[in-house]
């Protein structure tokens, strides 16, 4: 009820310091009727305000996203659903709804009135330019009694969160190379050696049998190396990706950063409807297997959401990345900016018995550069791509404004 007090509009104190006059002229001039006015004036915004402390706490409010998860730059619905739980009408209400800055500015709707049992619906769009994820609510209620004399403002507690992702491109139907992932007893087939150490060997995973350690992998490599005899019927990809902040140029969405999550986001999302079994790898120690399924792809644009960059400069950890994944049968790895030396890096990281793909951007397109800065970029740029063909990379070059469909053919 104090509470309620505290919501008195200008209306409803006036009607109380009306009262108050009106009483005390009253007494001075022992008029009974004038009395009985200054009652009706004070006692008029009390009742009002018990009025609408009852119906306060009779509201029920739900919140639906729809899509609760949506690409960069689409719109998603957000409905709101306001039911009248109490046996009396409300008055004029007031709704608001939060939202964060990046989604616009909040919601305002305005309900006549909601009979008792009653039901309101309304609905309004979002939008956002940033991947993320974004709490939207909680909705709050300006509650007014039919007279205007309180106004009550109720806060829900109820949030929901809108998961916005990288945009994805569809990508055409190219026949990639493979794997015969390890793991099973059924549906077995051999793998040839071809002569070679490391073409039937991957890196131990937990619970693989230790009687099928490669020790010679394992002493080349500096891992712990497992042979692969008998493998399923199933191919297997990993997509790395270079988060590091000195890799990359340009700012906000339009930066090569977001570019890199994007491409990451497509190829992972066409391979895992292709059928293959997916591994997702950052330098930041993301290291995610979507589940096969239906909502594989979900899974993946979920975690790519939240990718930032990362503070670490050096390539080292792009590198433990390559080398975790060289047993995947194919690693497709989104880079950015790369010297000489780091490209010798990682072309030594991938070993004869995996494919792989290298989307290595050209970031000096990402930003205004002199003829001669220019000229000096793209030599490093076609430098580091000759040392990643020459480790047995697939090199696609990537620059500003490229169509990653139109790469991607291999």
């Amino acid at each position: 009820m104090r509470e309620a007090l505290s919501g008195l509009t200008t209306r409803g104190r006036c009607f109380i310091a009306a009262g108050a006059a009106a009483a005390v002229c009253a007494a001075v001039l022992h008029e009974r009727d004038l009395l009985r006015m200054a009652i009706f004036l004070a006692v008029l915004p009390l009742v009002a305000a018990a009025v609408v402390t009852r119906t306060r706490y009779r509201l029920a409010c739900s919140r639906r996203l729809d899509p609760a998860q949506v690409p960069v730059g689409q719109r998603a619905g957000v409905v709101l659903r306001l039911e009248n739980v109490s046996r009396l009408p409300t008055g004029l209400l007031l709704m608001e709804d939060t939202l964060p800055y990046s989604l616009g500015g909040r919601p305002r709707f305005v309900l006549d009135r909601v009979r008792p049992r009653g039901v309101r619906a309304v609905e309004y769009p979002v939008r956002a330019d940033v991947r993320g994820r974004y709490v939207i609510g909680p909705l709050s209620v300006q509650l007014t009694d039919p007279f205007g004399m309180v106004e009550l403002t109720r806060s829900f507690s109820s949030v929901d969160t809108l998961t916005v992702t990288p945009v994805v491109h569809p990508l055409p139907p190219i026949r990639l190379g493979g794997d015969w992932a390890g793991g099973g007893d059924s549906s077995a087939r051999s793998v040839s050696t071809q002569g070679e150490d490391d073409a039937a060997t991957r890196e131990y995973h937990q619970g693989d049998d230790l009687r099928k350690v490669h020790w010679r992998s394992t002493a080349r490599v500096g891992e712990l190396m497992v042979r692969r005899e008998e493998q399923p019927w199933q191919s297997r990809a990993a997509v790395a990706l270079d988060t590091r902040a000195a890799a990359h140029r340009g700012d906000g969405p339009g930066s090569s950063f977001e570019w890199a999550v994007s491409a990451a986001a497509s190829i992972a999302v066409h391979l895992a409807h292709d059928g293959y079994s997916l591994r997702l790898l950052t330098d930041s120690d993301t290291d995610l297997n979507a589940p096969r399924g239906a909502n594989t792809a979900g899974v993946l644009l979920d975690h790519l959401s939240e990718v930032r960059p990362s503070t670490r400069s050096s390539v080292a950890p792009v590198v433990d990345v390559i080398r975790r994944s060289t047993g995947d049968g194919m690693v497709v790895a989104v880079l950015g900016w790369l010297n000489p030396s780091d490209a010798e890096l990682i072309s030594r990281a991938l070993t004869r018995s995996t494919l792989g793909v290298a989307i290595l951007l050209d970031c000096a397109t990402w930003v205004g550069l002199s003829p001669r800065q220019a000229a000096e970029a793209h030599e490093e740029f076609e430098a580091v791509a000759r040392q990643l063909r020459y480790g047995g990379w697939r090199v696609l070059a990537a620059r500003h404004g490229a169509s990653l469909p139109r790469l991607w053919p291999l």
